[in-house]
């Protein structure tokens, strides 16, 4: 993620009318996710970057509902 996110040097505006894709990580401890964007080049743009540090009671979620986490994250911002 962070290599895709450092060569796309400027956030796009969201297009819902294009293809959408949700890179999420994450650890015991922080989530990181990426929203991005099939721009008109068909290269995929970064829309938004979010990590978060996760709090000791989600701390023991499963590793599939800490990736739904991260992916809900995504989506509220």
């Amino acid at each position: 993620m962070k290599k895709v996110f450092i060569l796309e040097l400027v956030l796009v505006v969201l297009d819902l009318d294009r293809k959408i894709w949700i890179k999420a990580n994450t650890s015991n401890y922080t989530t990181g996710e990426m929203l991005l964007v099939k721009y008109k080049d068909e290269k995929w743009r970064p829309v938004v970057f979010i990590s978060k540090s996760i709090n000791p009671t989600k701390k023991n979620y499963e590793i599939h509902d800490k990736k739904m986490l991260a992916v809900i994250r995504c989506l509220k911002a």
